[in-house]
């Protein structure tokens, strides 16, 4: 992975330093930063015609980028990019068959860093005058209903839990059902974060909340707690232990949700952990959580965020169908006329 500590210029280190250390962002989230910044300024270098454009994008520094150029930037440079994310820009690298072209969410996510990138030069240490990207817009993004489970799938997904681990996925999937945690909020735990009826998660941005347990929640941990204390644990801070007894990662956490998915008869292409967070919002939704209080426990900074899972299998929509006043209407019986009777009428123009 790379550093931007030492590979970084020093005009991009200063912006993600502040990142970091006064936005109090996490390490992850500033890495990404990073890599955005990175890729976008390799790109400037062959749009400004610094190095050839039959140059590998990868294989391009951007060591040398300072004021002078970041300045020399203009928002027709920045559509440019955007036009080569998203037709010529690899989805992945280690894919097997190339794709090309990121999604729109994908695009914004990156716009934003760049935005935030010359805002922090222009407003926080003014060394530009004037923001040349100002006026920039953002990609529109297509909204997407969330995928979830029903609950007669998830109620089948904890009853097929089966395996060496039996203890330890079970739990992770309760969690996942119940609580809503994000993946990185489920791997990072500790287990001086489990109380005896609450989770202390910290969640983006390096915020801590606290997660309530319901019964079913407590007894799984419990019973994972009394297989954990019999691990040899190398890492002997974290909650959830992969086979080598250190922290289990996001990746052996996605194989297992998938592995039980199929087990449970479920789809496991459609779905992923990520998938169960939606599953958990929607089902407390449907059960008559307020929308306010699942955006607290979600852990999500804004309320629109949490509201797209309100249009999620809306039962006041669907009622509010059943009361139009014409929901009864249905269509009278009409006879054949005699053609004779029809005068042809008026053609309109």
């Amino acid at each position: 992975m790379s550093d931007y500590r030492t590979e970084a210029p020093e005009i991009i280190r200063s912006f993600l330093i502040y990142h970091e250390t006064v936005k109090g962002h996490s390490k992850k989230t500033v890495d990404e930063y990073y890599l955005d910044l990175r890729t976008f300024f390799r790109y400037m270098k062959i749009v400004k015609g610094v190095v050839p454009r039959s140059s590998a994008l990868e294989d391009i520094s951007i060591s040398d980028i300072d004021l002078k150029f970041v300045s020399s930037i203009t928002i027709t440079d920045v559509y440019d990019y955007l036009g080569f994310m998203s037709r010529d820009r690899v989805r992945n690298q280690n894919a097997h068959d190339t794709e090309y072209g990121i999604n729109s969410a994908s695009r914004a996510r990156k716009i934003a860093t760049i935005r935030s990138f010359y805002k922090y030069l222009t407003v926080k240490t003014k060394q530009l005058e004037s923001n040349p990207i100002q006026d920039l817009d953002s990609p529109k993004i297509m909204k997407s209903l969330p995928r979830y489970l029903s609950l007669e799938e998830s109620m089948a997904l904890l009853d097929n839990v089966e395996g060496a681990n039996r203890e330890r996925d079970f739990c992770i999937l309760t969690i996942f059902l119940n609580c809503g945690l994000r993946i990185s909020e489920l791997v990072g735990l500790n287990l001086s974060d489990v109380r005896p009826d609450h989770l202390r998660v910290l969640g983006k941005g390096n915020k801590e909340r606290v997660v309530y347990l319901n019964d079913a929640c407590v007894e799984a941990i419990n019973d994972y707690l009394a297989v954990r204390k019999t691990i040899a644990a190398v890492d002997t801070r974290a909650l959830f232990l992969s086979t080598r007894r250190t922290r289990i990662s996001t990746s052996t956490v996605h194989a297992l949700v998938k592995k039980h998915l199929s087990a449970a008869g479920i789809d496991s292409t459609k779905y992923s952990s990520h998938k169960l967070r939606h599953t958990a919002a929607t089902l407390m939704l449907h059960s008559g959580v307020d929308v306010r209080t699942l955006q607290e426990l979600l852990g999500h900074e804004h309320l629109n965020t949490t509201e797209i899972y309100t249009h999620v299998e809306n039962e006041g929509l669907r009622e509010a169908a059943q009361l139009s006043p014409l929901s009864g209407f249905t269509r009278t019986e009409k006879h054949d006329e005699d053609p004779a009777d029809d005068d042809g009428g008026d053609n309109e123009d």
